[in-house]
């Protein structure tokens, strides 16, 4: 069970907590910052917590970005495999998550993005109440065909980089078809991040399924 579906009507709010996972270099940096935008513009109140391994890098590149307070956002150092502070012992991410609520009590939304990792990266439910898995096809039309972890039991996955299909000789159309099938019908969007494509689809789903907003 989720921790949202916990939430009493009498208690504080509890941010939903969505976790970004996926291969280096398969755009989840990109992603969050398309997002931080789309869902500002609904009015959903948003903080983000980036990891990597030894580096702040990629919260520095958000803090820089401009497209959110840069007290909203936070970096969690990893130290080891980025699947240890996602699922074996989510605890940092806990806590930098925990400290985002109590400094901003209306945030309603926290993307966690996690370090680049292999198709095996999955986020504990103790700290995602929904997450995505971000693949690009520049990585290979074959990766829904290999049945990663992250690939199948991903609340959503994400095909990224979409305009390169035609460049890497991907036919994106099958890729998306085989991964529709291993997923056993759970949702998988395509997107552009470069340009913005697929972001709103992206954003209708967390109002729907983690905002439980219609």
């Amino acid at each position: 069970m989720s921790r949202l579906a916990l939430t009493r009507t009498d208690a504080p709010m509890i941010a939903a907590r969505v976790g970004i996972g996926g291969p280096v270099g398969s755009g989840k940096t990109a992603l969050v910052e398309r997002l931080i935008p789309a869902l500002q513009a609904r009015g959903i109140d948003i903080a983000v917590i980036t990891n990597d391994l030894v580096t702040a890098e990629d919260a520095e590149r958000v803090r820089r970005s401009g497209l959110i307070d840069p007290e909203r956002v936070s970096a969690v150092e990893a130290g080891a495999c980025p699947h240890t502070v996602i699922r074996e012992d989510p605890t940092l991410n806990i806590e930098a998550a925990d400290e985002l609520e109590r400094r901003f009590p209306g945030v309603e939304l926290i993307l966690l993005e996690s370090g680049g990792d292999n198709l095996a990266s999955t986020f504990s439910r103790d700290l995602a109440d929904f997450w995505m898995f971000v693949i690009d096809v520049a990585g290979g039309d074959d990766i829904p065909r290999k049945r990663g972890p992250g690939v199948i039991r991903a609340d959503l996955l994400v095909i990224n980089k979409v305009d390169l299909a035609p460049h890497v000789g991907v036919d994106l159309a099958r890729m998306q078809r085989e991964a529709a099938e291993v997923r056993g019908g759970r949702p998988v969007l395509l997107t552009n991040c470069r340009r913005g494509e697929g972001i709103d689809a992206i954003v209708d789903l967390l109002e729907r399924e983690v905002l439980f907003r219609t």
